[in-house]
């Protein structure tokens, strides 16, 4: 298990900066969740040859995570079986920069909506936010509105947004976005990206009107990290 500064992730592999790797294998953390009780945490393959710890992952905590990395249409099935929750997707829905609706279209076919995570994460351009696929280098077409999570929210069942330009730098969210996704999105929405504290989950909630969740990942205490105390986060979950 990895963190990465999420900027710096390409096919390449040069230049790729971590912020930690830990010594204890995807299973570990997924028992962990599940003694917790808590759901819908990401299991995310970062490149090839990490299909093993993945399934040992899903094993663990059948039908409380989510898994993305490389999902196609071709073994999202297959993933769901091996006890993932949902599946969650970016690049394989677009070519070309372009969305391709009829490829989104024999997913949901094959899987259904309510099984389907959307990843829409972005990189802000001339002030506005696009969505950015292929390890989050390629720029697409697609610039996230109220018109674009309408449209697209009938074929998910939720949305995952980071903010990659924050990604594992651990210098605050960007609060303009999760404003932003509060007031566009229909559906549930996690955002990720630059969390720091638990004054950012408390600032997610205010800002997010209880609409976003946010994903906390290097400034975790289990992740390495000083900011936020893992026993922290849960006991703020499981608030009555």
């Amino acid at each position: 298990m990895v963190q990465l500064v999420g900027g710096t992730l390409n096919d390449a592999g040069v230049g790729i900066r971590t912020n930690f790797t830990s010594d204890r294998p995807a299973r570990w953390f997924a028992e962990l969740y599940r003694a917790d009780q808590l759901t819908g945490g990401h299991v995310i393959q970062l490149g090839s040859g990490n299909e093993d710890a993945a399934r040992e992952a899903l094993g663990a905590w059948p039908g409380g995570l989510q898994i993305g990395g490389g999902i196609t249409v071709d073994n999202a099935a297959t993933w769901l079986e091996a006890g993932a929750s949902q599946v969650i997707v970016t690049s394989w829905v677009f070519r070309e920069g372009r969305l391709d609706r009829e490829r989104l279209a024999e997913l949901v076919r094959q899987i259904g909506r309510h099984r389907l995570v959307l990843d829409l994460s972005c990189r802000r351009r001339d002030d506005a936010y696009w969505v950015v696929t292929d390890r989050w280098q390629r720029f697409t077409e697609m610039r996230l509105s109220a018109d674009t999570f309408a449209q697209l929210s009938l074929s998910c069942a939720e949305f995952l947004v980071h903010a990659v330009d924050v990604e594992g730098l651990c210098q605050g969210i960007d609060t303009e976005l999760v404003g932003q996704l509060a007031e566009w999105c229909p559906l549930p929405v996690t955002y990720a990206g630059g969390a720091r504290s638990l004054d950012d989950l408390r600032t997610v909630e205010h800002l997010g009107r209880g609409r976003v969740d946010l994903t906390i990942g290097s400034a975790l205490d289990i992740f390495g990290g000083s900011g936020v105390r893992y026993a922290d986060c849960v006991a703020f979950n499981h608030r009555p």
